[in-house]
């Protein structure tokens, strides 16, 4: 769901086409599942209500793997960066990527995008 979030509500894709990877990546995937699953996050299934609710990536690691493990192993670059602080390495300024000039920014600003995608729904 968190994947789903950000591509339509912050990246404001079309859900469609994140039901789409994910049919074609997972190995258990179920089309009715899958489909349901990307329509109740765009909030335009048969249970709309929820479009509202607006994942924050970054809140969600903290709030789930507040030490990092997940972001750890499947990050390499952020393997050493310990507890927390790998949940925005952005913020910890450029001495630690000094062969890169330092961490990139995230791609949007969630806040800003959050607005946006409420925004979008409320004038449908």
């Amino acid at each position: 769901m968190i994947v789903a979030s950000f591509l339509v509500k912050d990246l404001h894709l079309d859900w469609r086409r994140g039901a789409a990877w994910f049919m074609r990546h997972l190995v258990d995937g179920d089309l009715a599942s899958n489909q349901h699953g990307w329509q109740w996050t765009a909030g335009t299934g048969t249970d709309a209500a929820p479009f509202f609710r607006v994942f924050n990536p970054t809140g969600q690691g903290e709030r789930f793997d507040p030490d990092g493990d997940y972001v750890r192993r499947y990050v390499p670059e952020l393997a050493g960066i310990e507890g927390a602080d790998v949940h925005r390495p952005w913020e910890l300024g450029d001495d630690l990527f000094t062969d890169r000039g330092g961490y990139p920014d995230p791609i949007v600003d969630h806040a800003a995008e959050r607005r946006e995608a409420l925004d979008r729904y409320e004038h449908r």
